[in-house]
């Protein structure tokens, strides 16, 4: 098997067990090595489009700048997201589909048109948004203790576990994405706030990196598609029973809660 296959199953098989696995920098991937990274995950979204699951967007990562240097990187990264991985606003997650869950507050884009060019400017963002909604996306490592680098990261598909989002959809012209400001709730008290600005400056040059990115390498990003933009403030690690709230200034609000006994 090569390195690419071995790092997919074991992947693969931390998801199925519940039991993360070590790091694969140093170990089955080269440190440093993105590209190949890229590739664990590619070859694991094939396996999963095999088996009859559907993509319906991608989400972006490491959009903070202070997130950007702990990882030694300059941009962000992204991941894909499937069908499977949608949960409703409101409903209960159960904590046997996570192995370490975390919760972020972000802008979900929805688009309305293709975006095939990689030379797409904003402007062509703003024209292809269909509209925006409130997001809780919930954050997940197969690999322990969360001790990741951006190949790990990147190879287990962005850190992508599941997401949520809200049912209000609002025009991007009805909101100021750069200065919105977000609080994210536990149980009613604030666990972690931050603003638009937090996301590369705006959510929307999220979304133009990403689609940008994503028609370099061939697969653009499609009418209908969800694209989570990035956080709006620190993640959170999920409490078993808890509820989180994500309120975002000019889109509204969005929750989830979890299956377990709160602590």
């Amino acid at each position: 098997m090569t390195a690419i296959e071995l790092a997919a199953g074991e992947l693969r098989q931390a998801r199925e067990s519940g039991t993360p696995c070590p790091p694969l920098r140093g170990r089955l991937l080269p440190e440093g090595d993105v590209e190949t990274a890229y590739q664990v995950q590619q070859f694991q979204v094939r396996g999963w489009l095999d088996a009859g699951h559907r993509r319906v967007g991608a989400k972006v990562g490491l959009t903070s700048r202070a997130v950007q240097e702990s990882f030694g990187v300059f941009e962000p990264d992204f991941g894909v997201l499937l069908d499977d991985m949608a949960v409703p606003d409101g409903a209960e997650v159960d904590l046997d589909r996570l192995l370490q869950p975390r919760v972020e507050a972000e802008v979900a884009f929805v688009l309305g048109a293709d975006l095939p060019d990689e030379r797409i400017t904003g402007v062509d963002v703003i024209r292809a948004v269909d509209h925006v909604l409130p997001a809780i996306e919930i954050v997940d490592s197969r690999v322990a203790g969360w001790d990741i680098s951006i190949v790990d990261t990147v190879a287990d598909n962005a850190s992508s576990g599941l997401f949520v989002l809200g049912t209000a959809p609002r025009r991007l012209a009805d909101v100021d994405l750069r200065l919105c400001g977000m609080v994210l709730e536990r149980a009613g008290e604030p666990v972690s706030v931050g603003a638009g600005a937090a996301c590369l400056g705006n959510p929307l040059h999220a979304v133009q990196w990403l689609a940008q990115t994503m028609a370099r390498s061939g697969d653009p990003l499609r009418a209908g598609d969800v694209v989570l933009s990035g956080a709006l403030g620190p993640m959170v690690p999920v409490t078993p029973g808890a509820a989180y709230e994500a309120r975002i200034s000019g889109l509204g609000s969005v929750r989830t809660c979890f299956s377990g006994e709160a602590s």
